[in-house]
């Protein structure tokens, strides 16, 4: 095959960290990653396989011991007992070390894996929850990856089948060192590759006839709405479906319908040209018929008769039908404007090679192929099992609109970072069947923006739109908020876009990866980490009839954590219940926290680095943010062609929030920037205490401001060069360490549709009792109905 579809391994592991007997070769990549082979002619694979690339680990510390029984091996983390026979779950076995459990911490070979759960090949038709495939940590210290059957990658870029009758375990036991675990299983399987930034804005995708010119005027409509987007999805429509029953179904195709789109190139320019990218949906399953008008050179290229109009079968399973199906079919659609490719694959996982996944031979070379002009690569498909990280990003499919479907979809993002897997794209607001429900739509925009991916999607049915005119309008306003909301934090989620590259680790993260011994941390399943700075716990339930906001229950880590909406601080170390209106859910930062934002959304300008930032600090304890950028389209970041801008808070004499000069090749940034930057925790005082520095030198600040809501100080910095260095100072003694409780007791009442007499009482008495704990014990004597107690307990002991 050509040289784009070969891939960089390194295969073959250290002799030395290698115990072989006759029929056995057991490998301590490292004192965790254990891998065990049998096999009965005693010849073991040093070849790279679908899920394997690297296996050079270091060489490991461990030791052995032999008897006339067998062996022990002993590392600083397992003790694996075999007794050199075929593998058995009286013969092979494995213990993890450490005061993990009393007996769940042993492995016997064939035993049922309970682990903490990876993810699954698709979301097609789920209304709920379904199984979870597994992943590389468990509460009880250790999982099991099975290679046995994956296919062999060879030197020229192709694969072969494994041996039958082999086994090719991975043993993952590294306890609760969690994020160990993650990093080795990319160290063993390759890294997670970069996105381009635009991946990181809104997608707009819908099952529609589209036509080009209904196409812009509903983004011209979306601009007059201010609702930016960067990712134009055209589902399948785009290519001819109506066809002539003799060639079969319209499924798939790959010639444009020019009814519809009579000059691709300018519609695809007119798309370029507001900044968005554009991908195309495939389904490749019925190959190439004679209606198509590449039909005759893929025919030649693949030996098929013409003129009996024969099809050109869907062969991934033959190299010579993969590169055809590039050349012929793709390339042409790509020097036309289509950035990348919906690989939407649903015939299963069988093809002429046994044991070969269709989907994973799409992903794969789809993947490579999208590099081949030096742009950075990407694609778009379904999960095709462990590996599949190196292949972003995963289509989860067709989601039903129901609340359980939603419900789930937080739980399976986070879990799905246990097998290296963070991309996902959900069908954000649902894809099909089901039912409409308003509130359900302005709750799943919301999760959409805290995941990987943000991708509206829906049907072809006329009542299953997205655009959020369609809803009632406190939907129509949460939605705008939402999606402009993501466009805002893409300088955050391009660092975490690089953080998940050079450090392997996930966007979406579970609770327990940074807090593994607390129970609260496995407890809230649909609880995550959001990047280094954020924990998201998302509304998946209807609001409360009549008090009009959702509960959540919330475990927070200790420390003080601030709602980012609201600006509410919460003492951690607990669990609470929060409850929020339709316009927010959950969304927490710690203190210290720094979250860089922008204010420049459009199209356009999220696909490029920005000239402003809004930056927001978090008053309440130290700590330090680097954010990253590089030329957002090519590989060069392998190279570390980029630019670090550190930022930093302090909380000494003065509380300095400072950001230093930008290290790295300065081309790739604007020359000069402005900052705004959000101090919260602070009181109205603090305003006035404000001093500026640049380079040393004190400035007048351009503006300075005071929100109240949020208890923040707004600070406008004059335009500054970006090696310059900007300090902010403000007087500790101003540092806010109370919530404006009586103030947000109010609001909540005020909305509330309750008797208004019970709102006077409850509202005297608030304003009567400072004391938390004596006030708490009166409201509860009044017996009122729980989630009005529990919503005014939450602001009153917040903090």
């Amino acid at each position: 095959m050509q040289d784009i579809y070969k891939v960089e391994t390194r295969p073959a592991a250290l002799a030395a960290n290698m115990i072989t007997g006759e029929k056995y070769r057991i490998t301590l990549l490292t004192e965790g990653l254990i891998r065990l082979e049998y096999s009965e002619d005693g010849v073991f694979e040093d070849r790279p396989t679908q899920m394997v690339f690297f296996r050079d680990f270091p060489e490991t510390d461990y030791r052995v011991i032999s008897d006339g029984d067998g062996i022990e091996i002993h590392t600083s983390r397992i003790h694996l007992i075999y007794n050199e026979k075929e593998f058995s779950s009286h013969g092979l076995s494995i213990q993890v070390k450490g005061n993990l459990s009393a007996y769940h911490s042993v492995w016997h070979y064939g035993e049922e894996i309970h682990d903490l759960g990876g993810t699954a090949r698709t979301l097609d038709e789920a209304d709920g929850e379904i199984p979870l495939e597994h992943g590389v940590v468990s509460g009880f210290g250790y999982s099991v990856i099975d290679d046995s059957k994956s296919q062999i990658l060879l030197p020229d870029g192709w694969i072969e089948p494994r041996k039958k009758g082999i086994r090719d375990l991975y043993f993952f036991g590294y306890g609760h060192d969690y994020k160990v675990a993650l990093n080795d299983f990319y160290r063993l399987c390759g890294k997670t590759p970069m996105l381009p930034r635009f991946a990181l804005g809104n997608w707009w995708s819908r099952y529609y006839k589209y036509t080009e010119e209904s196409y812009m005027e509903l983004m011209e409509r979306f601009d007059r709405e201010n609702i930016p987007f960067t990712v134009a999805v055209i589902d399948m429509d785009w290519h001819l479906v109506d066809i002539d029953p003799k060639y079969g179904s319209g499924w798939t195709g790959y010639t444009w319908n020019k009814d519809f789109f009579p000059d691709p190139k300018r519609f695809l320019k007119r798309l370029h040209d507001r900044g968005m990218r554009t991908t195309l949906n495939v389904h490749p399953a019925d190959g190439v018929r004679a209606h198509e008008e590449m039909y005759e050179e893929m025919a030649k290229a693949m030996g098929v008769d013409t003129e009996a109009e024969n099809p050109v079968v869907c062969d991934p399973a033959d190299p010579e039908f993969m590169e055809a199906y590039f050349k012929y079919l793709h390339h042409p659609r790509e020097e036309e404007g289509v950035d990348f490719w919906w690989i939407d694959w649903q015939q299963g996982s069988n093809c002429k090679i046994e044991g070969l996944d269709p989907l994973w031979i799409f992903n794969h070379f789809h993947f490579l192929d999208s590099r081949r002009n030096g742009k950075r690569p990407m694609t778009f498909s379904r999960y095709a099992g462990p590996g599949s990280h190196r292949y972003p990003v995963g289509f989860s499919g067709d989601s039903l609109i129901t609340w359980e479907s939603l419900d789930f979809q937080p739980y399976f993002t986070e879990t799905a970072s246990n097998i290296g897997y963070g991309w996902w794209s959900h069908d954000i607001g649902g894809h099909m069947l089901g039912y409409k429900n308003d509130e359900m739509t302005a709750r799943w925009t919301q999760l959409g923006v805290f995941s990987p991916i943000m991708r509206l999607h829906s049907s072809s049915s006329e009542f299953n739109g997205k655009e959020p005119w369609r809803f009632k309008k406190e939907t129509e306003i949460a939605m705008g908020e939402a999606l402009r909301l993501r466009h805002a934090m893409i300088p955050y989620l391009y660092t975490m876009n690089y953080r998940s590259y050079q450090e392997n680790l996930p966007l979406v993260l579970p609770m327990y990866y940074d807090h593994p011994e607390e129970r609260g941390a496995y407890e809230k399943k649909n609880q995550y980490m959001f990047g280094t700075e954020l924990i998201v716990a998302p509304v998946t339930t209807p609001r409360v009839r009549k008090l009009n906001v959702a509960r959540v229950n919330v475990w927070l880590p200790e420390g003080i954590w601030y709602d980012i909406f609201t600006g509410m601080m919460y003492r951690g170390g607990r669990t609470l219940d929060m409850y929020r209106t339709l316009d927010s859910i959950p969304v927490l930062a710690k203190a210290g926290g720094i979250v860089p934002f922008t204010d420049e959304i459009s199209g356009a300008q999220a696909s490029k680095n920005p000239d402003s930032l809004r930056i927001h600090v978090y008053a309440g304890a130290e700590g330090k943010f680097a954010l990253y950028e590089d030329d957002n389209e090519t590989c060069a970041y392998e190279k570390k062609q980029c630019v670090i801008t550190e930022m930093q808070y302090t909380e000494e004499h003065e509380n300095v929030f400072t950001i230093l000069p930008a290290s790295g090749d300065l081309t790739l940034i604007p020359e000069k920037r402005r900052y705004t930057v959000e101090l919260t925790g602070y009181q109205k005082e603090a305003a006035a205490s404000v001093k500026i520095t640049v380079d040393g030198n004190s400035v007048d600040a351009e503006d300075i401001s005071y929100d109240s809501r949020k208890q923040a100080v707004i600070v406008s910095v004059p335009c500054v060069l970006v090696n310059q260095m900007v300090k902010i100072t403000v007087d500790p003694q101003y540092t806010a360490c109370r919530n404006r409780t009586e103030e947000r007791c109010f609001e909540f009442l005020n909305q509330a549709e309750i008797e208004f007499r019970l709102k006077d009482q409850l509202y005297e008495v608030i304003q009567r009792e400072k004391e938390v704990s004596v006030l708490a014990a009166e409201l509860n004597s009044m017996n009122l109905n729980q989630d009005l107690y529990g919503a005014l307990l939450e602001i009153l002991t917040a903090r």
